[in-house]
């Protein structure tokens, strides 16, 4: 399930390339040693199948916070990272900033009296969007900012949601586990999708399917 490479393989290609293949990295906790998964069983959110309960319907028609999209990226990254035990290393945080600023990460934000009320982050590579994690300052803040960014994919012909792994949180929006073959398949689908996550897409030499 994992392979293991010094932080110093976190440049922009080699993690495009990685996450083409099917694995993306982490931090350990404690010491900081990134590490490379391809979970078998694989996480997704079936965009088709996006799950919203009355009550966050209720609070979306309210109109409570303005969703934002890439205007805070560090500091979605850093409350994300923000917790007691975290996988999101200083060096993950300095990776993935590098490829915001290339057009590959993206936060979606939600905010309240210009305040950053929670958000999420994550990767997008043609019609495909890796969901990294997640915050909340304010109840169904990053509720809220993952509707948006479903109705964002749907709307831009986005194939795949991955969420790589599956927990309370997003198993009330219909995530489910699929075994690692057919989210590859998937994958590969999206990857030929002529989309992107925003009008321009991002450019990068081309990336092998290679695996860490």
């Amino acid at each position: 399930m994992t392979g293991r490479r010094n932080p110093s393989d976190l440049d922009p290609e080699f993690i495009i390339s990685a996450y083409c293949s099917g694995y993306f990295p982490m931090a350990e906790s404690l010491t900081g040693r990134i590490s490379w998964y391809s979970p078998d069983p694989r996480a997704i959110l079936p965009l088709a199948g996006f799950r919203v309960s009355r009550s966050l319907r209720q609070k979306l028609r309210k109109n409570l916070f303005d969703v934002r999209i890439n205007t805070a990226f560090r500091e979605v990254i850093a409350a994300c990272a923000g917790r007691s035990e975290t996988w999101i290393s200083p060096e993950i945080i300095r990776a993935y900033t590098a490829l915001h600023a290339m057009g590959f990460a993206h936060s979606v934000e939600a905010w309240r009296d210009d305040r950053l009320a929670g958000g999420l982050y994550g990767v997008a590579i043609a019609g495909a969007f890796f969901g990294e994690s997640m915050f909340t300052r304010e109840t169904d803040a990053s509720k809220v900012a993952l509707v948006h960014l479903v109705e964002r994919l749907r709307t831009r012909g986005f194939v795949l949601l991955d969420t790589q792994f599956v927990n309370d949180h997003v198993r009330q929006f219909g995530a489910c586990e699929v075994p690692r073959s057919e989210y590859l398949g998937m994958l590969a689908a999206a990857l030929s999708a002529k989309t992107s996550f925003l009008d321009t897409a991002p450019t990068l030499r081309r990336p092998g399917r290679k695996s860490p």
